[in-house]
């Protein structure tokens, strides 16, 4: 992977950009994610918070649950975060940044609470 990907919201007013190897890239299959996304299953990107730098607007966050924020543009709604109030990293939404395709997922998170209809091909 090249030295930094950008990322941003559907209408524009939010982009970032992150800089090195994400520290995982990770499938979520916990049901306050899908209820952020509205889909069956969240593909997370971390990146430390030194590693990543807003270039346009700003993320919105609100507390989804104790201790977890969950960001997306004020403007569009898009999904665009999530992370732990202390946690070190910014877990960003694959879906989010220009070039998703070149972020695989490695591993599952919360494989327990897994639609039990959804397969996926790895």
């Amino acid at each position: 992977m090249s030295d930094q990907i950008e990322g941003g919201c559907l209408c524009g007013a939010v982009r970032f950009v992150a800089t090195g190897e994400p520290i995982s890239v990770a499938w979520c299959h916990c049901q306050s994610c899908r209820r952020h996304s509205g889909a069956p299953v969240s593909v997370f990107v971390a990146f430390r918070h030194d590693a990543y730098t807003v270039t346009k607007g700003e993320i919105t966050k609100f507390s989804s649950s104790p201790g977890r924020l969950r960001g997306f543009c004020a403007r569009c709604g898009s999904t665009l975060t999530c992370e732990g109030e202390t946690s070190p990293e910014m877990h960003f939404h694959i879906g989010a940044f220009d070039e998703a395709a070149r972020l695989k997922p490695t591993r599952h998170i919360f494989p327990e609470e897994r639609l039990p209809w959804l397969r996926l091909v790895e």
